[in-house]
């Protein structure tokens, strides 16, 4: 099917080529970042998406999650923290916006405070929407 896929094309990888368009991606490799976040969520949400590169899970949900976005969805603000290298940043979330360590998970930052978080497979069940 390889061949097939290269001649004609695959519409499920252009509609995940589309939908990567729509989320960029922000590295979180610094804690000082956690301030600008804050500051930022005072005008729009802002997201801060916890994955493990060696967790089978992590990696199958942030595929789903990118699917989640759409064109009208481009403008949300993404952080992506690699847990691996950044476990202490993870550490610091925590704490600072009151929500217990999963893997992978997502975190919704409004106003300066945590307002919506959820992990696993649930992360592929969010309504953006609420959040734009």
């Amino acid at each position: 099917m390889g061949i097939f896929n290269t001649i004609f094309g695959n519409s499920k990888e252009g509609s995940e080529k589309e939908n990567k368009k729509n989320i960029q991606w922000i590295p979180l490799t610094s804690s000082s970042q956690l301030e600008d976040i804050k500051q930022l969520s005072i005008k729009s949400s802002v997201f801060l998406f916890k994955h493990s590169t060696r967790c089978g899970i992590s990696k199958v949900v942030i595929k789903q999650f990118e699917g989640l976005f759409k064109e009208e969805h481009h403008n949300l603000k993404v952080y992506y923290l690699d847990l691996l290298n950044y476990r202490d940043i993870s550490n610091q979330i925590a704490e600072t916006f009151e929500v217990t360590h999963q893997s992978p998970q997502v975190i919704v930052i409004k106003n300066g405070v945590s307002v919506f978080n959820t992990s696993h497979n649930d992360i592929t069940l969010i309504d953006l929407a609420r959040f734009v």
